[in-house]
């Protein structure tokens, strides 16, 4: 009853557009976006829990529309997971309105198909919020969507200069007291007093790395230094929204050996497509890396997890 009494609430909000703002959410041509949300996908019998993680590569503009391809990311049923394989969209009216459309597959290999349509709710300096409806269709049953996502755009805030081959390698920070951030020890019980951290001038921006989203060419290699006083690893897997004991699933692409503190480890992106990085002892420590084709090497450094220079 909880999670239908929720639904008609967003589908109430998305239908109604009185969130939706005079301005629109600035989409550019030939740019790297993230669609990061999740809601519910309805049939008459059931109410299912559904997620989208993509990401998404801009083309040319034509008119006020701006058709772009979805390069990787997932859909979810619940525990089941469906990966992209045909998908495509556009942004309309300067990205009022996002129209995604294709095929998926499931694990099994069936296909399902996706109708989804988005329309601007808010945005910050930073990303916009959009709320969604279409329709899931799979095999044996069609999903009527209903979602609220993020759009975020992988945008220049830090270039890579083209001058040594050293220089070129994009160095990130694991930064002081990031391994403490995510746990109840954490925080201080009343009457008890301990060194200041680097978080405590901004409490709400928890800072665990240098930069938390990357956009780079196949075949780049980052830098991971270790300023924390405890080891850190990093593997590459898929988020499992809401299971707090088991948060992330490994892919296998990325799984380092530990970094000890005052050392360094290279990575090097050979594949393109999207990357989910965490440290599996601290799950709480999260960065994206969005690998494709054109671009050049470049890094928004704008989330809560951002510390400046």
């Amino acid at each position: 009853m909880n999670i239908s009494i929720i639904g008609l609430l967003v589908l109430g909000i998305i239908s109604s557009g009185f969130f939706i703002n005079d301005a629109f959410a600035e989409v550019t041509e030939n740019s790297a976006y993230l669609i990061e949300g999740s809601g519910f996908a309805v049939t008459e019998d059931i109410i299912r829990l559904s997620e989208i993680d993509i990401g998404l590569s801009s083309h040319q503009q034509s008119g006020s529309s701006i058709d772009f391809v979805i390069e990787d990311g997932f859909v979810t049923l619940d525990n089941e997971d469906f990966v992209i394989s045909e998908l495509e969209g556009k942004f309309l009216r300067e990205g009022r309105y996002i129209r995604i459309n294709g095929n998926v597959e499931s694990s099994v290999g069936f296909d399902t198909t996706i109708s989804f349509f988005g329309r601007l709710v808010e945005e910050s300096k930073d990303a916009s919020v959009y709320g969604f409806t279409g329709r899931i269709t799979t095999p044996d049953n069609s999903y009527k969507i209903i979602y609220t996502a993020k759009l975020s755009q992988l945008t220049n805030i830090v270039e890579i200069t083209e001058t040594t081959q050293e220089e070129e390698i994009l160095t990130i920070r694991i930064l002081p007291d990031s391994s403490t951030q995510g746990i109840a020890s954490s925080y201080i019980p009343s009457g008890e007093v301990r060194e200041p951290r680097l978080s405590d001038t901004d409490p709400l921006r928890l800072r665990y790395y240098s930069q938390d989203r990357i956009t780079l060419e196949p075949g780049t290699s980052v830098v991971f230094v270790n300023e924390d006083s405890v080891p850190h690893s990093i593997e590459s897997g898929k988020e499992n929204y809401g299971d707090r004991y088991n948060p992330y699933t490994p892919d296998g692409r990325i799984a380092t050996e530990d970094i000890a503190p005052g050392e360094s480890l290279t990575i090097t992106f050979d594949e393109m497509g999207f990357y989910r990085l965490y440290d599996p002892t601290y799950p709480w420590m999260e960065i994206i890396v969005y690998s494709f084709p054109d671009v050049d090497n470049i890094v928004l450094g704008t989330t809560k997890n951002q510390q400046g220079n």
